[in-house]
């Protein structure tokens, strides 16, 4: 018997800000994310703590906005990178399955930019292997992003065997697609928008997108859909456009 398609989703939230942080969007985004209801969720730019926001905004959520999203409905974790005296942000990953080990890998190369690779196994329902996901927020600079995806690759390759299942999702900022060379070929990865050879879906900025910065790679899956959510509901949410997924588990 087959195993259901997993539903899976990436964003990065701006930090529950619409783009140039003109309005909190936070509960707008709580909302989007539950109407669409995925399986996988892989957040970027999360705020985990901000006390003067909180100070300013009224409606500011009095929890971490991962536990805030993740409400009752998703497990989740987080992995501050860049922290400040009254606060910090990162990547997160919410998941309907528990979360059964979760660890961030520093791949920060420049200082002024920190950079972590939030790395988590699940376990969806049915399986007899672990899922193990990776929420990514590279460098905004060609060879930083070389050096972070060279360290993520090796550490799947130490990690993760090469039978298991395999979802790395995230904000690659890469606009010239070289993540396809430097990761997808050597950990035998597929873009679900690009296929093997295909280049990834415009996602940014959101109102109207025209550069290829997020991703879903996968390994051991075979893509359903494939979906770009913008317009009306989402534009106005974060500077990103959110993807989303359904992933049906080779047999």
């Amino acid at each position: 018997m087959s195993l259901p398609a997993l539903h899976v989703t990436t964003y990065n939230i701006h930090k529950g800000f619409s783009q140039f942080n003109r309005s909190l969007m936070v509960h707008e985004l709580r909302a989007q994310l539950q109407a669409l209801n995925p399986d996988l969720i892989f957040l970027q730019e999360v705020q985990g703590l901000h006390e003067k926001h909180a100070l300013r905004h009224h409606q500011w959520p009095g929890t971490p906005q991962h536990e805030f999203l993740a409400d009752d409905i998703w497990h989740q974790a987080y992995a501050q990178n860049v922290v400040y005296d009254h606060g910090h942000h990162g990547n997160a990953i919410l998941s309907r399955f528990p979360i059964l080990h979760s660890r961030n890998q520093d791949v920060t190369h420049l200082r002024f930019e920190k950079r972590g690779l939030l790395h988590c196994t699940v376990q969806p329902e049915g399986w007899t292997q672990a899922l193990h996901c990776v929420c990514a927020h590279l460098s905004l600079f060609a060879a930083s992003r070389r050096r972070q995806m060279d360290a993520l690759a090796a550490n799947i390759e130490e990690l993760v065997p090469a039978n298991a299942p395999l979802i790395i999702a995230g904000d690659f900022n890469d606009w010239r697609n070289q993540a396809h060379r430097h990761l997808a070929q050597r950990l035998q990865l597929d873009e679900v928008f690009a296929g093997p050879h295909g280049k990834p879906t415009r996602s940014f900025p959101a109102a109207m997108p025209l550069m290829r910065l997020d991703r879903i790679y996968v390994r051991g899956f075979r893509v359903e859909k494939a979906t770009l959510h913008v317009g009306p509901g989402w534009a106005r949410i974060s500077d990103h456009a959110a993807l989303s997924a359904y992933l049906q588990p080779h047999s």
